[in-house]
């Protein structure tokens, strides 16, 4: 771990809220913190983590106090454009890390790593156990972001995210556990690298596009993305939820399907009548891994391979591809090369 001097790399702490920011009701309050605790500031964080000093000369920046369930897209191009302002205003800046919600990490670093346009590295951490809880891994994880987001060797590697010492990308990573520290797992490819006590060790770089050179780097903070809804398939599945979908206005679709990648019967008929409408479709799996490949059916009828993205990222990249006025062949160009 370096040590404090005038030479420490600059990096800005952005704070969205989530667990590594509450305090809850006790030390033993491990469940209830989101509704009875209460919430700290990015100032007051780097107060209970004074390590944070010893790796970058950090500087708060306060932008939400919630639990990740209360974000909007709205709130992820807002957060977008605090991070392309500090890039334009700072040049000096090391990187950015973000303090947010573990309940919906994976789709804001999902959404930043097919939008963002700046080249400094950018970090997502959270936690699963409150700062102020006996045995809470918020104080380790900030530092493991921290030693991320100030190391030159983390540049280039697209939208990161940093928990229990693993080092992910924003395309690969899920959570897997609602209470577990081990949560965050890339499945089908693996971490990226480690945070180790000698230092970061990277073993394998993301191939996909990536920030910050993806395909929506280009479109304006005031996009409003389109409705895209998820459907998840189950034994007995009919168009109830398909015509719902449509019925609230929907312009595209994703099935998570039965594994791999399959809808119930009648609930494919009421997909394949969508496509015939002009509605995109992509198909993914409800299965934890594995990719939905161009199988024959789904190219004779119109629906778009969701390869290894999980249904929520799936959604993501769909609602961007329309926000930025892309065909059923530009669809499919994404998902082929995110």
């Amino acid at each position: 771990m370096p040590t404090l001097s005038s030479q420490r790399p600059r990096v800005a702490l952005i704070g969205c809220g989530g667990t590594m920011s509450s305090l809850g009701t006790s030390s033993l309050d491990l469940m209830d913190y989101p509704e009875f605790g209460s919430k700290l500031s990015p100032e007051q964080i780097l107060e209970r983590v004074p390590e944070a000093a010893q790796i970058a000369e950090v500087e708060a920046v306060p932008f939400r106090s919630v639990g990740s369930t209360a974000l909007t897209p709205a709130d992820w191009f807002e957060l977008r454009a605090r991070i392309r302002a500090l890039a334009r205003e700072q040049p000096t800046l090391a990187g950015v890390v973000i303090v947010h919600g573990t309940a919906t990490l994976e789709e804001t670093a999902f959404f930043l790593n097919l939008t963002l346009d700046v080249s400094l590295t950018v970090v997502l951490v959270g936690a699963q156990r409150p700062i102020s809880a006996v045995g809470s891994d918020a104080t380790m994880n900030l530092v493991g972001a921290l030693r991320v987001a100030a190391d030159p060797a983390s540049r280039g590697r697209g939208v990161l995210v940093v928990l229990n010492d693993e080092i992910h990308a924003a395309r690969d990573v899920v959570k897997t556990s609602t209470l577990r520290l081990q949560t965050f797992r890339s499945a089908d490819f693996g971490a990226l690298g480690v945070v180790d006590p000698d230092g970061l060790h990277y073993y394998r770089r993301a191939e996909r596009l990536h920030a910050p050179d993806g395909a929506f780097r280009d479109l304006p903070d005031d996009t409003v993305l389109p409705r895209v809804d998820i459907l998840y398939s189950y034994v007995g599945a009919d168009e109830t939820f398909v015509d719902a979908a449509l019925a609230k206005g929907a312009r595209g679709l994703v099935s998570a399907g039965l594994a791999p990648g399959i809808p119930a019967k009648a609930e494919h008929a009421a997909l394949l009548a969508a496509v015939r409408r002009g509605v995109p479709v992509v198909q993914c799996s409800r299965a934890a891994s594995g990719r939905v490949a161009a199988r024959r059916h789904l190219r004779d009828n119109g629906f778009i391979p969701g390869e290894d993205f999980s249904p929520q990222k799936a959604r993501i990249l769909l609602a961007l591809g329309l926000a930025a006025h892309a065909d059923g062949p530009g669809l499919l160009h994404h998902f082929q090369s995110h």
